[in-house]
């Protein structure tokens, strides 16, 4: 299924979205110049923006909405590496290298995100030392979070890192007043992300359900006791 496409009407220039990401290393004719050539696109949720294994010809620059980023294992099964948040760029790999991606990017709700062509990526980065120097800072964090998540999984136990995944969405996308975390996520997509079977998963969430650190609605998650989660996302 193809995005609904809505060329954009807001500038760049004064797109405090920008704010989060390398696009505000930019300087103003670099960004006229996006401005003049991007257009919006709105994915539905469970829609894919882009698959492993495609190159990508340009990049997205996350305007509202939650996408999941992931990679098939050597089982086939999926696993989520990254969510999303506004003003992410993403597909900069393909951008850069001219390769193939190496993640699927799916909505988790509805998504709108600014596609940038990837000759106005590449100019900036040969000729604004600003911008290259940002993007390689971007590259470099993305490394150290990807071994981090492979620490994480290969030294900390499946009730560890649900306590942290749990943690880390609320940290990520806030709560609602009665602190019910604004994200909602599959039992299957909470078990990709720490690196489960959906079974061990539901098991482990109806467990801190019985200890009253967490209560469980739908897919919905509200925080009970964020000092006791806290404890076991530690190792305590």
């Amino acid at each position: 299924m193809n995005p609904l496409k809505i060329f954009a009407v807001s500038r760049c220039e004064q797109c405090l979205v920008k704010q989060f990401n390398n696009l505000n290393a930019l300087n103003k004719e670099e960004l006229k110049d996006i401005s003049d050539a991007k257009d919006v696109h709105v994915f539905k949720k469970g829609e894919i923006i882009f698959n492993e294994g495609k190159f990508v010809s340009g990049v997205y620059c996350i305007k509202d909405g939650v996408c999941k980023l992931s990679q098939l294992n050597a089982n086939g099964k999926e696993q989520i590496v990254k969510f999303s948040k506004k003003g992410d760029l993403i597909g900069y790999h393909s951008a850069i290298t001219n390769e193939a991606n190496t993640i699927t990017v799916t909505a988790l709700n509805e998504v709108s995100a600014c596609f940038i062509p990837q000759s106005l990526i590449k100019k900036p980065l040969e000729e604004n030392p600003k911008f290259s120097t940002a993007i390689f800072k971007t590259v470099c964090s993305d490394l150290k979070e990807a071994n981090n998540a492979i620490t994480n999984i290969s030294t900390n136990t499946v009730h560890q890192r649900m306590a942290d995944l749990i943690l880390f969405l609320k940290d990520t996308y806030g709560v609602t007043e009665d602190n019910t975390i604004k994200i909602q996520l599959s039992r299957k997509e909470i078990a990709s992300s720490v690196g489960t079977a959906t079974e061990s998963a539901i098991r482990i969430l109806s467990s801190f359900k019985k200890d009253k650190m967490i209560e469980l609605k739908g897919k919905s998650i509200t925080i009970l006791d964020e000092t006791e989660l806290l404890k076991i996302a530690e190792g305590m």
